[in-house]
């Protein structure tokens, strides 16, 4: 039977060894390396679909399956005929496990064989989410890509806990391939180890056994020094079969965006772009901005003079400062915009300058016009 997600790799940069590809999905395909937005509660915040597909033309998004387990719950997503339907999108999603939410509770939840038992931080009601609970949830959810249930080390973390937890995480992430039975859905695994090499390989070699249709690198770009994230994201990834998605987790910024295309990355997805919207914040070609400081007061030009996204085509910095001072909406919109297209024209140009095997002169480029230090 035909995976439910697969990968085409289309060509190879002869100098950087970045991957130009596709995934294809029940639907749709995906063009690679890309960059996903978040839609942590089914919306990404401040946008709608069509805005989405139309201004920021986002391929794919992600749900939270820890945040819709607790509202709306997963029956109401279900009676709605699933996240694509509840929400009006009709292009892939993936659905995160909610592992890194639940483990970023500290003190709510306890860590066992079985799952882990928590606190919502809404209401202080008691949960527990195990492998098969989790693909549960996930399936009702009705994502493309559905991901197994893994604990995210914190950093840092000593070598004995990393390995117990790594070792847990496998065996969950088995737990999760027995218990999943959609078969328009893909479950991908999720390599964990810490900053330790030795477990990272072991942690690969375990989930390639599985035979999974895709894996994903969890438990980096969690607060390490960025020399640590990238000595890990280059040992791991050559490691990653090669004729399936490989996903880094968690990674927004245009360096590390860059640096993961560079690794062999094909997926990567962060809040970073709507998040710096909400506080008034605008990614440019020559670096980030603060668009509540006052040299911008009347300043007539666009966010960005080489964007040529909505925002950019139709409003000033003036204008949009006004509005973020004011705590306007439309202000967030106008940012969250800009930003989330931002970054998915700057994917759109690393494929271009990977099929012209030409990404690492993009990448200094890039860098040293952006303010980068590399």
């Amino acid at each position: 039977m035909k995976p439910a997600v697969t990968y085409e790799l289309l060509h190879v940069d002869k100098n950087s060894g970045a991957r130009r590809g596709v995934v294809h999905t029940p639907h749709g395909d995906i063009q690679t390396p890309i960059f996903m937005p978040v839609g942590t509660q089914a919306t990404v915040k401040s946008m709608t679909p069509e805005e989405l597909k139309e201004e920021v033309q986002a391929q794919i998004i992600l749900a939270n399956t820890y945040h819709l387990y607790l509202r709306p719950g997963q029956d109401i997503v279900k009676e709605a005929g699933g996240l694509h339907k509840f929400m009006n999108w009709d292009k892939p999603i993936l659905t995160d496990s909610g592992g890194f939410q639940v483990f970023s509770l500290g003190s709510l939840r306890t860590i066992t064989e079985e799952g882990v038992e928590f606190r919502s931080h809404l209401d202080g009601s008691r949960h527990q989410f195990t492998p098969e609970s989790v693909m549960k949830t996930e399936e009702d959810l009705g994502a493309d890509i559905i991901m197994a249930f893994d604990e995210c080390c914190k950093y840092p973390s000593s070598y004995e806990y990393t390995k117990k937890s790594m070792e847990r995480t496998m065996r969950w992430a088995q737990r999760c391939k027995d218990a999943h039975v959609t078969e328009n859905q893909a479950l991908f695994g999720i390599i964990q180890g810490g900053f330790y090499e030795d477990l990272r390989k072991q942690s690969v070699e375990e989930l390639i056994k599985m035979d999974l249709p895709g894996y994903a690198i969890g438990g980096i770009s969690v607060g390490e020094p960025k020399e640590e994230f990238l000595k890990m994201l280059y040992y791991t990834t050559p490691l990653m079969p090669e004729d399936k998605p490989r996903y880094l987790m968690g990674v927004g910024t245009p360096d590390y965006l860059i640096e993961a295309s560079i690794a062999g990355i094909d997926m990567c997805d962060c809040v970073l772009p709507t998040r710096l919207a909400r506080h008034g914040a605008a990614l440019t070609s020559h670096g980030k901005i603060t668009i509540r400081n006052s040299k911008y007061e009347r300043d007539w030009s666009p966010l960005d003079e080489e964007c040529n996204c909505y925002t950019c085509k139709n409003y000033t910095k003036a204008y949009i400062r006004h509005l973020v001072k004011e705590n306007e909406i439309l202000g967030i919109r106008l940012l969250s915009i800009h930003n989330l297209r931002f970054l998915t024209k700057l994917m759109e140009r690393v494929r271009i300058e990977i099929e012209h095997d030409n990404l690492l002169e993009f990448r200094d480029e890039f860098y040293k016009k952006y303010g980068y230090i590399k």
